[in-house]
C-alpha cells in the first residue's frame, strides 16, 4: 500500500484528525482494514429520478464498486448536481459550469485517490469531465447508455429527431394530434440517453474515442448486461490507473481532441459538441480553438444514425459500435497516436473490429455522406466564428443568400412563427437574438426555429436559421449556431434588421451581413443591451463571467486547474 497515496492525509493520520475521518466513516459498517492505504475510488454519480437520461447510474454504480473491491480498492460513492436535459428550465446549458464546480470541489475536498464519473445526459459527460481535469486526478467515465429503440406503429422512431418531425407534421395537418400523443409512450421505451445520435450518445462516443472510457462504453444499450459488466470493469482498471498514476492530462492532451473532432465528423455527432470539446480543453490547458473543428471539415459521414442518417443506437451498437468507427478512421490514415484509460495507444480500441451491418457504419471509401464535418463560419456577421452542420442540412441552403426576417427574442418568435401573414417565403432567413449565453441565459437548444406555419403548410419543411443559440443534437436542418459574439454582448447579430439580406457559404466559411459598415456604425451607436433576466444566484454569477460560445461557454474564472493538495483541516 502507498504510504504517499492522497486519501492517507485523510485517513492514515494516528491523531485526532484521522480519527474524526475513520470514525465518522465507519457509521456506515466499513471494518478497520478498509482504511489500511488502499485506493479509495470516488464514483461521482449524477443519477436523478429528474434525470430519466441517467436513472440507471444507481445500479451501474453498485457495478463498479464491485470492480474496485475485486481490484483492492475502497470504493465510495457521492452525488453531484444532475441535469435532466428534457426537464430543467431555462435550460440545463445554464447549469453546466454548476455541475462542474461541484465535480471539482467535491472531488478536492475529499479524500479520494481516484475518480469514476457516472453521466449520459447531455451535459453531465462535458460537465463531469470539465471538473475533474481541473484537479486532474486519475478518472475514467462510464455512461448511461442509449434507451432501446422507440418503437410506434410497427416502426423504429428516435428521440429529438421524430419529434420535430411530427410536431411540423401536425402544424401542417399532415398528423393528427392524437397520433402525435400516442407516439409519446412509444417514444422513450427503457431508461438511458437519447437513442438517436444526439449530443448524450455524441459525448459517450467523444469520450470513446479520446480515450477517457473503456471500448463499446458508447452504444451499449442502457439496459443491456454488458454494460453492467463494463461497469465492473470499469471498477477494477481505476484502481490500476491509481497504481500507475494515469492523469486525465496524460490522457486528454492536443491529439485526442482531434480525434474527438474526426470522429464528431464521422458519427453524425452533435453541434453541441463545439462548446463541451473547447470548454474541456480549457481546463486541461488544450489550446483548442473554433478553427481547429475544420479538420474534420473534410471526414465523410459513416454513421447511419439520425439525425443525420436513419438507423438507431442500439442499431449502432450491433453494428460494432465505435471501435468500428475508430478502425475507419485508422485505415484511412487520421487516427491520431495518443494515450488511453487503458494504458496503450487508442489505436488499441480498433484493433479487431468488425463490422456486422455495413449499412449502418459505413466503410470509408464509401461513405454515407462526403465531408460532414461540421463547419466553422466567419464573416462581418460572426467575427469570432459560427457553425454549421452539413450532414443535417439541405445541401442546396449551404450556398444561400436572401432576406432576413428578425425575431428580437424566444417570445417574438413564439407569438409570431405561426402568423398567416408573416411576410415570409422559403428564401427568407431566419434570424433569432438574445438566445446566447448572456441573453437567454445560458445558450438554449432553440436554434432550430420552428418553420413559419404558413410555409410548413405549402411543404417548405427548411430553410437557413442564424442565431446566437445551440440546437439540440437531435435536430437537424440548415441552421446556422453559435454566432459568436452574441447580441446580448453587442454582436453584430444585434444589429440584423428584417429586410437586411445575408449570404450564407459553408463552402467558403462565410456568413455576411450585407449592409454597409456606415450603416452598421449609425446602428451601434443606437443599441443597447436588454436587462439581465437574473440578478441573483448563480445566474448572475454565470452572466457576469460566462465566456462566449467561440471560448467554450465556460466561466472566465474556472478556465485551467488547480492540483495544489489541500493542507487545511476543518476542525
Amino acid at each position: 500500500m502507498s504510504a504517499n497515496r492522497r486519501s492517507r492525509n485523510w485517513y492514515g493520520k494516528l491523531d485526532k484528525d484521522g480519527f474524526i475521518h475513520r470514525s465518522w466513516m465507519k457509521n456506515q459498517g466499513f471494518p478497520d482494514h478498509v482504511f489500511d492505504g488502499r485506493p479509495i475510488i470516488g464514483i461521482c454519480n449524477t443519477w436523478s429520478e429528474l434525470t430519466p437520461c441517467n436513472s440507471g447510474l444507481r445500479e451501474l454504480a453498485e457495478a463498479v464498486k464491485r470492480g474496485v473491491w475485486e481490484a483492492g480498492g475502497f470504493p465510495v460513492e457521492f452525488p453531484v448536481m444532475s441535469l435532466g436535459e428534457t426537464q430543467m428550465k431555462p435550460t440545463a446549458m445554464l447549469f453546466r459550469n454548476l455541475l462542474a464546480m461541484d465535480v471539482e470541489e467535491s472531488i478536492r475536498a475529499y479524500g479520494i485517490d481516484g475518480v469514476v464519473l457516472l453521466g449520459g445526459c447531455d451535459k453531465t459527460t462535458p460537465g463531469q469531465l470539465m471538473g475533474a481535469c481541473s484537479v486532474d486526478l486519475p478518472a475514467i467515465v462510464v455512461s448511461a447508455g442509449p434507451m432501446l429503440n422507440g418503437k410506434w406503429k410497427g416502426k423504429d422512431i428516435g428521440s429529438g429527431t421524430d419529434v420535430w418531425k411530427f410536431s411540423e407534421a401536425v402544424r401542417a395537418g399532415q398528423m393528427s394530434l392524437k397520433d402525435f400523443m400516442a407516439a409519446e409512450s412509444g417514444m422513450s421505451r427503457s431508461r438511458g440517453v437519447c437513442m438517436t445520435m444526439g449530443t448524450a450518445s455524441t459525448m459517450a462516443s467523444l469520450v470513446e474515442a479520446m480515450g477517457m472510457s473503456l471500448p463499446l462504453n458508447a452504444a451499449l444499450p442502457a439496459v443491456d448486461a454488458r454494460r453492467t459488466a463494463l461497469a465492473h470493469m470499469t471498477g477494477r482498471r481505476i484502481v490500476e490507473m491509481v497504481e500507475e498514476d494515469l492523469k486525465p492530462s496524460d490522457i486528454l492532451t492536443r491529439a485526442a481532441f482531434e480525434n474527438a473532432i474526426l470522429a464528431n465528423a464521422a458519427v453524425g455527432g452533435s453541434t453541441n459538441a463545439v462548446v463541451h470539446l473547447l470548454a474541456i480543453a480549457g481546463r486541461v490547458g488544450v489550446d483548442l480553438r473554433l478553427e481547429d473543428f475544420e479538420i474534420g471539415a473534410d471526414v465523410p459521414l459513416l454513421v447511419n444514425c439520425m439525425p443525420s442518417g436513419k438507423y438507431l443506437m442500439e442499431d449502432f451498437c450491433y453494428a460494432g459500435g465505435m471501435p468500428v468507427v475508430l478502425s475507419e478512421l485508422a485505415g484511412a490514415g487520421l487516427l491520431r497516436a495518443n494515450r488511453t484509460v487503458m494504458g496503450g495507444d487508442i489505436s488499441a480500441y480498433a484493433e479487431g473490429a468488425e463490422c456486422y451491418n455495413r449499412d449502418v457504419i459505413r466503410p470509408f471509401d464509401d461513405p454515407l455522406k462526403p465531408a460532414a464535418g461540421i463547419r466553422v463560419l466567419k464573416g462581418n456577421l460572426a467575427p469570432n466564428g459560427a457553425i454549421v452542420k452539413p450532414s443535417a442540412a439541405t445541401p442546396e441552403l449551404l450556398e444561400h443568400e436572401g432576406p432576413a426576417f428578425v425575431f428580437e427574442s424566444i417570445e417574438d418568435l413564439k407569438a409570431n412563427i405561426d402568423r398567416d401573414d408573416l411576410p415570409v417565403t422559403h428564401d427568407t432567413i431566419l434570424v433569432l437574438k438574445g438566445c446566447g449565453p448572456k441573453g437567454y441565459p445560458g445558450m438554449p437548444e432553440v436554434g432550430n426555429m420552428p418553420i413559419p406555419k404558413r410555409l410548413v403548410q405549402q411543404g417548405v419543411r427548411d430553410m437557413v436559421r442564424i442565431s446566437d443559440a445551440r440546437m439540440s443534437g437531435t435536430a437537424f436542418g440548415t441552421v446556422v449556431l453559435h454566432v459568436s459574439p452574441e447580441a446580448q454582448a453587442g454582436g453584430p447579430l444585434a444589429l440584423v434588421r428584417t429586410g437586411d439580406r445575408i449570404r450564407l457559404s459553408a463552402r467558403e466559411g462565410r456568413l455576411e451581413l450585407l449592409v454597409d459598415e456606415a450603416e452598421l456604425s449609425r446602428r451601434r451607436a443606437e443599441w443597447r443591451p436588454e436587462p439581465p433576466h437574473y440578478t441573483r444566484g448563480y445566474a448572475k454569477l454565470y452572466i457576469d463571467h460566462v465566456l462566449q460560445a467561440d471560448r467554450g461557454a465556460d466561466l472566465d474564472f474556472l478556465v485551467g486547474k488547480d492540483t495544489r493538495p489541500v493542507t487545511r483541516e476543518s476542525h
